[in-house]
């Protein structure tokens, strides 16, 4: 006889249900450098921490690694997303923004209710 419990069934849709923003991310570089983040469930919403980093020389041990860039970030319908994000050049969190298309992912960092936004274009790493 067959018998399939309720968190084997739960388990099995879990992948069903991932929030498409999940995943390791590319992002643009600045300064030189760029860095994989990885973003995932923390709590209720998505949070993105950097996982490695990279400059003309190859991948580097960056004193940010480990770090939570991105903070918070709660869906808001249609690939968008609010929240935080912290910018490592000048120690500072910003009201923060994403808009998701596919396999890219558009990151902004905003002062002044919004009105003013600081943006990065992000790759989905395969």
């Amino acid at each position: 006889m067959f018998r399939v419990t309720i968190a084997a069934l739960i388990l099995a849709a879990a992948p069903a249900f991932a929030d498409p923003v999940l995943g390791v991310w590319r992002t643009q570089p600045d300064d030189g450098a760029y860095a994989h983040v990885t973003m995932a469930p923390c709590g209720s919403a998505i949070c993105g921490k950097i996982t490695r980093t990279f400059n003309a020389s190859g991948e580097y041990k960056s004193p940010n690694l480990g770090k939570t860039l991105v903070i918070d970030m709660k869906p808001q319908g249609g690939g968008r997303y609010a929240g935080q994000v912290w910018r490592p050049s000048n120690d500072k969190i910003y009201t923060g923004k994403i808009d998701l298309s596919g396999d890219t992912l558009k990151l902004a960092g905003c002062v002044a209710g919004g009105l003013i936004c600081s943006s990065q274009t992000w790759t989905r790493v395969k």
